[in-house]
């Protein structure tokens, strides 16, 4: 095909937001498709994935990974179909996952390691679930809970933001390995999901009960995993009904992605000292060489229907930039993601 008769529709960063992104922090641009070299794909994305560390993307830093360039594309992970291939890696019809950035078309090298494109199959299961438990959120919720927590059955598990995509497959992980599962979420028909619909022991509901009141009720032995997506005060209060020997597995801090001020560090700490426990961070993308692991496991609790995911779908590239505030104002129920096109 010729791929220059398209015109690519592209969301770049145009400033390094301070707080909340603003509508001024992007810029829409169109570009024409450029020809195909030897070894390149073209892909049409479909659906794209909006993450709270998107955020930290934003910012000028040392990190796990280079910012985003001013007037570069926004990265972002998404799915798309081959409609171009001059690579004998893809084939065109392919169905492929990677990081495709906030636009319509990707164009580039089939093995480009920044990239990292893989195929998936639609006949196993929706596009949108390799974007949820089957792709980078169902990752590090597996290998942060498994690796890095190290749950053992009967053990009592804590997970923030539970009704968020890490969190939901945090807390069906943990069950299906025989733990006791609390979730923290924001607002009653998000506990309800949790613990009606993915079969978490109970809830705390933040914006309004106490957190302190709840960990006290729902883990009367204390916490021996926590799961931490939010940071904050919740971690503190978490910090202060540790188990002995507990572990904390830090993943993310979507409270404090937005501070104008330095990051709220924990206060609590010394309770890791006399409870001899272990806070740890990580980074999904060290494990990418048993990926096919978690998605094997992962894939047969869906089948024998176990395993459940809620995805909450905004459709449209330019509700990009209040699509993505969605997740640092509570406002998504599930895993985030934008449809830029139509399923074929």
């Amino acid at each position: 095909m010729t791929t220059t008769a398209l015109v690519n529709q592209q969301i770049r960063l145009a400033a390094r937001p301070v707080g909340m992104p603003k509508p001024t922090d992007w810029k829409s641009v169109s570009e024409p498709v450029r020809e195909l070299a030897d070894g390149e794909i073209l892909v049409k994305n479909i659906y794209l994935s909006l993450d709270p560390a998107m955020r930290g993307w934003m910012n000028e830093g040392k990190s796990y990974i280079r910012p985003v360039a001013i007037d570069e594309v926004m990265r972002a992970g998404g799915i798309g179909k081959v409609i171009a291939s001059k690579s004998p890696k893809f084939s065109v019809g392919d169905y492929v996952s990677g990081t495709v950035g906030v636009q319509q078309y990707w164009i580039g090298a089939a093995d480009d390691k920044a990239g990292a494109f893989h195929k998936v199959d639609p006949a196993m299961a929706p596009l949108p679930k390799y974007l949820n438990a089957l792709g980078m959120p169902g990752m590090t919720a597996y290998f942060g809970l498994l690796d890095v927590g190290q749950p053992k059955s009967g053990q009592t598990v804590v997970v923030s933001g539970a009704a968020g995509a890490v969190g939901q497959t945090v807390g069906q992980v943990a069950k299906h390995k025989g733990c006791r599962v609390v979730g923290i979420a924001g607002g009653k028909d998000k506990c309800d999901f949790v613990v009606n619909e993915l079969g978490f022991d109970a809830c705390i509901d933040y914006k309004n009960d106490s957190v302190r009141e709840g960990l006290k009720a729902h883990c009367p032995s204390g916490v021996d995993v926590y799961f931490d997506n939010v940071g904050g005060e919740i971690l503190d209060h978490v910090l202060a009904k540790l188990a002995m020997r507990a572990r904390i597995v830090i993943c993310g801090a979507i409270s404090q992605y937005n501070n104008t001020t330095p990051v709220k560090g924990p206060a609590n700490y010394m309770s890791l000292l006399v409870n001899r426990a272990r806070m740890e961070g990580m980074v999904v993308f060290d494990y990418a060489d048993r990926y096919h692991l978690a998605v094997a496991e992962m894939g047969k609790w869906m089948k024998e229907g176990t395993f459940k995911t809620r995805e909450d779908i905004v459709t449209g590239l330019d509700k990009f930039p209040e699509a993505l505030l969605m997740l640092f104002e509570g406002k998504n129920f599930g895993k985030l993601i934008l449809q830029v096109a139509d399923e074929e």
